[in-house]
């Protein structure tokens, strides 16, 4: 329990911190932090939790890193379900903790976004179903290469989360403007939930993808790493 707990709750931290810097600051009013703000949020959050709860739980905050380890071969089947179910525990708690934050601002509108992921007239640079895709796939799948390899034993000890945490800034300098980036599922639904409408109608794509990259990049990791059990 005490390591879905910690899952739980660096879910939480990286919807509510990642999401919440998309929401409420990106375009605050003179000092906004726009794109390269809440990329580099995304990748603090991740940076912090894998300091502080990497040693309980491995700090996977992604059902898709979870598959994805699993797939690698460092993460047993038998705890895959209750990683997924904290993960996305977190995750619509913290969609719904910033929802009652934002809604105190006068004229706030869920119709904006609310930070979900999209493609088509709902991708912030209005890219398409087969661009949102092949993004999410890469871009997870080079996500689990930087995790594993960071993580392997054979790598200098103590710098996976720095490593981690700036890829996934990264990942969120490349791909928000096709997607607002996703590359993790829990994520997705944490704040598509609050959105409904076309955000829970587009959710699959950012449940299938990233869970395909995930696999991809386990696999390309035993390739060109080995197995590192």
């Amino acid at each position: 329990m005490k390591q879905y707990s910690a899952e739980f709750f660096g879910t939480f931290w990286l919807v509510l911190g990642g999401c919440g810097s998309a929401v409420l600051s990106a375009a605050f009013p003179n000092v906004g932090i726009g794109l390269l703000g809440v990329a580099f949020a995304f990748g603090l959050t991740v940076l912090t939790m894998a300091y502080s709860i990497g040693h309980i739980s491995g700090c996977h905050l992604n059902p898709a890193v979870s598959i994805g380890l699993w797939a690698g071969g460092r993460f047993p089947a038998s705890k895959l379900l209750p990683y997924i179910a904290a993960q996305v525990l977190g995750g619509i708690v913290a969609g719904g903790v910033l929802y009652l934050i934002a809604s105190g601002k006068a004229g706030f509108d869920l119709s904006a976004g609310f930070a979900a992921n999209g493609y088509g007239e709902h991708s912030p640079g209005n890219y398409s179903l087969l661009a949102a895709l092949i993004t999410e796939v890469v871009m997870t799948m080079m996500f689990l290469l930087i995790i594993l390899g960071s993580t392997d034993s054979r790598a200098p000890a103590g710098f996976a989360p720095i490593a981690i945490g700036l890829g996934l800034t990264l990942i969120h300098l490349i791909s928000i403007p096709v997607t607002n980036t996703s590359v993790n599922p829990a994520r997705s639904l944490g704040v598509a939930l609050y959105v409904g409408d076309w955000a829970l109608a587009q959710l699959w794509l950012f449940w299938f993808a990233p869970i395909v990259g995930a696999i991809l990049g386990a696999i390309a990791y035993r390739f060109i790493g080995g197995n590192d059990d």
